[in-house]
């Protein structure tokens, strides 16, 4: 009888590593197809299951950007950086959000943060430091 417990308890913990695994590719299959309601739903499950996973978190936050529900991005971006402080993607997005709501000092701070960090996106640091040349102004007495 113990023996039969524990190969349920080992069947039932296999499973259910396994199908974490799969609500993250389905969610992001889904995504790939531009499916964005039914990728959501699975990001969230596999949130649910896992709940430090940046990724999802990522994928949520660019669900909501293309949804334009700019509050919930901003949530699951700063729950990104909470879990994984160096990512790139996170803080670009996050930077793109401040300098919308004119929070200069905000994205001063993470262009600080984003020179140190990046690998892939290196080439928008530019575009930032622009935007804030732009808007800062300029001493001529």
């Amino acid at each position: 009888m113990k023996k039969i417990f524990i190969i349920i308890m080992f069947l039932t913990f296999n499973t259910q590593g396994f199908s974490l695994e799969n609500f993250f590719d389905k969610a992001k299959n889904k995504y790939d197809k531009e499916k964005y309601e039914d990728s959501k739903f699975l990001f969230q499950r596999n949130i649910v299951f896992n709940p430090k996973d940046a990724e999802s978190y990522l994928y949520l936050a660019k669900i909501f950007n293309k949804e334009n529900n700019e509050a919930e991005e901003e949530k699951n971006l700063n729950t990104v950086l909470l879990l994984e402080p160096g990512n790139e993607d996170a803080t670009y997005m996050l930077m793109k959000i401040n300098l919308k709501k004119s929070n200069y000092e905000k994205v001063k701070d993470l262009l600080n943060t984003f020179t140190i960090i990046c690998n892939n996106l290196c080439d928008k640091e530019n575009e930032i430091k622009d935007s804030l040349k732009d808007i800062e102004p300029n001493n001529e007495s």
